[in-house]
């Protein structure tokens, strides 16, 4: 199977990138599923029930988020609609949403998205190794799910990996996403499972992670308050992994960066017959 998850979708750069990029991407790579992390695509805060369904068009088949979830309040209300929009699964229980999710692609294959947040230099949740694992209880790759994938949204690479090696060769993908800037240390665990700490961001690279540079800067040099930060505008990289499957196990034969457009040299792999 031919995976694309897309990095974090920051403001409206970030979405026109998706929306050029994406539809060519689906074709081009022979993409069975793809996953876009929109928790920055509402002007960099949040996502709305609108972003989602111009994703959705563009071709995405599940969204992800992260600790921006809800600084778009109308999203509270919508996402127990959208089986597609996830939130992170370690939110305490009662909290609206979902955090794993079952799908089907156009050929029946079913797909498993589990979503975590990290707990270092971020918001104290539940324990997401628990959460992972208790997601897990209902699922076996090659079994029941022909592929499972984790999007680990966090700041501490140390976490995430940790994450990735106590998941190794029960889920196919274990992908990191918040950080905003990709990493290289993209590559299949010695059990089968795809890994790569961050994906970066979809957004304006001339930027600091996304927002313009100026108010930015001034928070740092001065340390006085400043007004709300607010997306760059200019030409954005699309930044995502494109991971192919093994039909019969689940596990990953590969894991590639993707970047395209905007400031970032472009990557793209080549589709194997």
């Amino acid at each position: 199977m031919n995976i694309l998850i897309v990095g974090d979708v920051v403001g409206k750069a970030g979405r026109e990138a998706v929306m050029e990029y994406l539809p060519g991407l689906r074709e081009q790579l022979a993409l069975d599923f793809v996953v876009v992390n929109g928790e920055n695509a509402a002007h960099g805060f949040g996502i709305t029930d609108r972003i989602c369904q111009s994703f959705y068009q563009a071709g995405a088949d599940v969204i992800t988020t992260g600790n921006h979830v809800w600084d778009q309040r109308d999203i509270i209300n919508y996402i127990g609609s959208d089986p597609k929009l996830l939130r992170p699964l370690n939110f305490p229980e009662g909290t609206p949403g979902r955090g794993v999710g079952e799908f089907e692609t156009a050929t029946g294959s079913k797909v498993v998205v589990i979503h975590p947040m990290c707990r270092l230099f971020m918001d104290p949740l539940d324990d997401p190794f628990v959460g992972a694992e208790a997601a897990l209880e209902k699922y076996i790759l090659g079994s029941n799910a022909q592929v499972i994938l984790v999007d680990i949204h966090g700041e501490a690479t140390s976490e995430k990996q940790a994450l990735g090696h106590v998941l190794d060769g029960r889920v196919s993908a274990v992908v990191g996403t918040h950080t905003h800037v990709p990493t290289a240390d993209h590559h299949v665990l010695p059990g089968g499972t795809a890994y790569m700490s961050d994906l970066g961001m979809t957004g304006d690279y001339d930027s600091v992670i996304g927002m313009k540079k100026k108010a930015a800067i001034s928070r740092f040099m001065t340390k006085m308050p400043q007004g709300r930060l607010e997306p760059a505008e200019g030409h954005a990289t699309l930044c995502a992994a494109f991971i192919e499957t093994d039909d019969t196990t689940g596990h990953a034969r590969r894991i590639e960066p993707v970047r395209l457009g905007g400031r970032l040299s472009a990557s793209k792999p080549v589709k194997r017959c």
